[in-house]
């Protein structure tokens, strides 16, 4: 009987990783279980989108008996005149409906994000603008139209 010859050792091969930079990879995600890719990261515009439909669905739901029909949009950025002489930027936009017009409430989207430190902060930024102008179309004060909204600091 012939003696078994002996395995050689197993020894992972090493992909190559030159210059210390790591382990070459795939160049795109693995599938998922399910047999689907991740979804990808969203869009700084998209996240914006989301916030903004998250605040203005919850309060056109408790508001839209008394708001009549308003029409939200997000911009980018104002359009500015040439003749614009303020040192601020607007943030947003308030044109009141007559007629058939409805009214429409503009949100411009960067100048937000400029002011914002992270997304939680932005939440709040947004809730405030669109408080406010809601408030400002109903004639009443912008912590009678959303509880997030803070009331006076003076009342302390």
């Amino acid at each position: 009987m012939e003696s078994p010859m002996p395995q050689p050792e197993l020894v992972p091969r090493r992909r190559r990783d030159r210059r210390g930079r790591g382990m070459r990879g795939p160049a795109v995600q693995p599938l998922a279980a399910s047999g689907h890719r991740p979804p990808l990261p969203r869009s700084r515009r998209e996240v914006f989108d989301k916030i903004m439909l998250d605040v203005v669905t919850d309060i056109d739901a408790r508001w839209s008996d008394h708001l009549g029909l308003v029409e939200y949009a997000v911009e980018d950025a104002p359009q500015l005149p040439d003749d614009w002489d303020s040192g601020r930027v607007p943030l947003s936009s308030l044109v009141r409906g007559s007629g058939t017009t409805p009214t429409r409430l503009v949100v411009f989207r960067r100048p937000l994000e400029h002011r914002a430190a992270d997304r939680a902060d932005l939440e709040a930024i947004v809730l405030t603008i669109v408080v406010e102008q809601v408030a400002e179309l109903l004639g009443i004060e912008p912590h009678d139209v959303d509880p997030r909204y803070p009331s006076d600091l003076d009342d302390d």
